[in-house]
């Protein structure tokens, strides 16, 4: 009964990058979190007035969403992913936030020189005459990894804390663990194994399917979140460029934009007349690039002579219906 009157709660990282990366996403879509105490486990969020904010270790995150005692979270999708056999009552609502980047990898010691690709640990098992022991923070999703290992036998150990000193130490052969930049694997004498990368992750959105389904005010809020931030990710990456450009119509104009490569826009360039005082035949045309193909971009404009270039950050591209909301929705029907 409690659930059915409580304030709809989204879960955040409680500390790290990860957490200040989350208040800056919500805060970029207009959900800035507010939370004069940082010593306070819950915050609000002005414009979400019976929204209420908590914050949890990453792994907590999946644990509270999962269980219903509170609707949204930003955590780990490795997390998320390690937790999904027992995840029936979560659903992803988007896998990519684009902060939080790390890989998942199988580690061994630098000194395996002879050891350098996923299929080189059969000589390890087949020396040693006994399963090979890999120290995880992640057993399941080790596991599965190496169930297509062919011929291979593994122990999981499951593991907290620092895992570098697992095969120094000894109570394991090798590693499976977090890798973000490296500087730690160098610094303990370790390496990654080529072909031994068993995902990519970053930050994603999860909810608790059925408050979503009980509640319209949580789906509604749902809705928002997947609009707000998958146009806004969209946008990220993605500057709009206004130029004049003289020619002899809009039509004429197109085709020689059309030959370019990258300031075709987003369907295509929009193309406007622009009333001059000498009544001269100019266009001023809004296009949509992505951030690295700016230089490009330029070059082409004078191609087709434009001049007069204003560059300008977007905020939001809406599309007609987001994929995220697609899949949630159908998800809600099962």
């Amino acid at each position: 009964m409690e659930r059915k009157y409580r304030n709809i709660r989204i879960a955040l990282p409680s500390k790290g990058l990860l957490a200040e990366r989350s208040k800056d996403l919500l805060a970029n879509v207009g959900y800035k979190v507010h939370n004069p105490n940082p010593r306070q486990y819950k915050a609000s969020i002005p414009r979400l007035p019976g929204v209420e904010v908590i914050f949890q270790r990453p792994g907590d995150i999946v644990v509270s969403v999962r269980d219903g005692s509170v609707d949204f979270g930003i955590t780990g999708r490795d997390i998320f992913l390690e937790k999904r056999e027992s995840n029936g009552n979560i659903l992803e609502l988007h896998s990519q936030l684009g902060f939080g980047h790390c890989s998942l990898n199988v580690i061994v010691p630098e000194s395996w020189s002879d050891i350098c690709q996923l299929e080189d640990l059969s000589k390890l098992h087949n020396m040693l005459k006994r399963p090979l022991k890999i120290a995880s923070k992640f057993p399941y999703l080790t596991n599965q990894f190496f169930q297509a290992v062919n011929n291979l036998e593994i122990e999981i150990i499951q593991a907290e804390g620092a895992l570098e000193i697992a095969p120094t130490v000894g109570y394991a052969d090798l590693i499976v663990d977090l890798v973000s930049t490296g500087t730690t694997l160098r610094d303990n004498r370790l390496k990654i194994l080529e072909s031994g990368e068993i995902l990519k992750s970053q930050a994603c959105l999860i909810a608790n399917k059925a408050c979503l389904k009980s509640n319209p005010k949580t789906l509604e809020l749902a809705k928002k979140l997947i609009e707000l931030i998958g146009a806004h990710l969209r946008a990220n990456n993605n500057l709009a460029i206004f130029a004049n450009v003289r020619g002899d119509s809009p039509e004429s104009i197109a085709q020689k934009i059309f030959q370019q490569n990258v300031i075709s826009g987003l369907q295509g360039p929009t193309i406007s007349q622009i009333i001059t005082k000498q009544n001269e035949k100019w266009y001023a045309i809004h296009l949509v690039v992505q951030k690295n193909h700016l230089h490009q971009a330029i070059r082409e404009i004078r191609e087709v002579g434009g001049s007069g270039v204003v560059v300008s950050p977007v905020n939001y591209i809406f599309e007609e219906e987001p994929p995220e909301l697609i899949q949630m929705l159908a998800a809600l029907e099962d």
